[in-house]
């Protein structure tokens, strides 16, 4: 196995380049057109994302609207930025959403796929003695606060008979969670893919426990109210969805492809990329926004407002809009797999 030596530097492509605003800032709300009459749709992105994904597929091609790129470092900003009509929508995990309801924010869940979440995982070092999900008892553990990867640790502690207060949890964004993996000062880390392909190939880490069977696999798009209410950008934030599900499919036939383009775009080595695009990116299918996605995520907002990790219980069906769910199959339709690569 090919050996990728672990460094912050490599991760700055992927968590730390903030902000880099083409067009719609995160400071203020932004405009309908760009001056010359034609629409504008503001997408809030992170770095190897819509943007890369749309434009290796091919379906950044004939837009009918013009879109500007945001791009922030993980889903709680890029939700913030949706709450205050920075940009119209974004595509984040399955927990951003529930912090950001729960702090009463101004968002709308439009539209969702399901991934295999083997990418969601518990990481040690490779020669940790730690061998169970209950070995967590009394570590420490670092984790992104509001992260898919937060859900995914609180399920696993869940199910080794464990709660959170078991366990020594350090809130930290992935760059500075890799430092404090690496140099020995966490004893786990709580992470998503492409991290957690990064580890395994360096041979720096292994896997305690993943996603299967704890976490839902769901991803969602999220958007802005009043972009929804705006006729004309409501149809723009349908056709950008369908160019979301074709590249999603185009993804999956063509993985080589997709990580030559994914690597190049984030930094990350060719190897790494392919092995996220099999183990997690690459396995997502478009599904509906149903009534088992939706109490799928409620359990998640009720299990953070129980731990008061967010301020206040609330319906996650308040914030659905159901309107682009057309003829997708069902939440739980089984995510695509490409066999014993994956």
């Amino acid at each position: 196995m090919k050996s990728f030596r672990l460094s912050a530097a490599l991760l700055v492509p992927l968590a730390l380049l903030a902000s880099a605003c083409s067009g719609a800032s995160a400071a203020g709300e932004a405009s309908n057109t760009d001056g010359k009459g034609s629409l504008v749709l503001n997408v809030g992105d992170q770095k190897g994302g819509a943007e890369a994904l749309l434009r290796a597929a091919g379906e950044l091609d004939d837009l009918p609207y013009r879109v500007t790129w945001s791009t922030f470092t993980s889903g709680p900003p890029l939700l913030e930025a949706v709450n205050a009509k920075a940009v119209d929508i974004g595509s984040v995990g399955n927990t951003p959403p529930v912090f950001a309801a729960g702090a009463g924010s101004k968002i709308t869940v439009i539209a969702a796929s399901h991934g295999d979440p083997a990418g969601e995982a518990v990481l040690v070092p490779k020669d940790s003695p730690l061998r169970t999900a209950r070995d967590l008892k009394g570590k420490k553990v670092a984790v992104a606060q509001g992260s898919s990867a937060h859900f995914q640790l609180v399920a696993a502690l869940a199910k080794a008979g464990l709660k959170p207060s078991d366990v020594r949890v350090t809130l930290l964004q992935p760059a500075d969670a890799l430092a404090a993996f690496t140099t020995g000062k966490v004893d786990a880390w709580a992470v998503w893919d492409p991290y957690t392909s990064q580890v395994l190939l360096s041979g720096k880490g292994r896997i305690l426990t993943d996603g299967r069977g704890t976490v839902n696999g769901l991803n969602f798009q999220v958007a802005a109210p009043s972009a929804l209410a705006d006729e004309e950008k409501a149809k723009a934030i349908g056709d950008f969805v369908e160019r979301l599900r074709r590249a999603q499919d185009w993804v999956y036939e063509h993985p080589e492809e997709w990580a030559t383009a994914w690597a190049k775009e984030t930094g990350l080595p060719y190897e790494v990329a392919l092995a996220s695009v099999k183990r997690s990116n690459g396995t997502r299918v478009p599904v509906a926004l149903d009534e088992a996605a939706i109490a799928s995520e409620q359990k998640i907002a009720d299990t953070f407002a129980e731990l008061k990790l967010i301020p206040r219980k609330f319906r996650f069906a308040d914030y659905v809009d159901t309107r682009f769910n057309k003829d997708l199959p069902p939440s739980t339709t089984a995510a695509r797999s490409y066999g014993k690569a994956s």
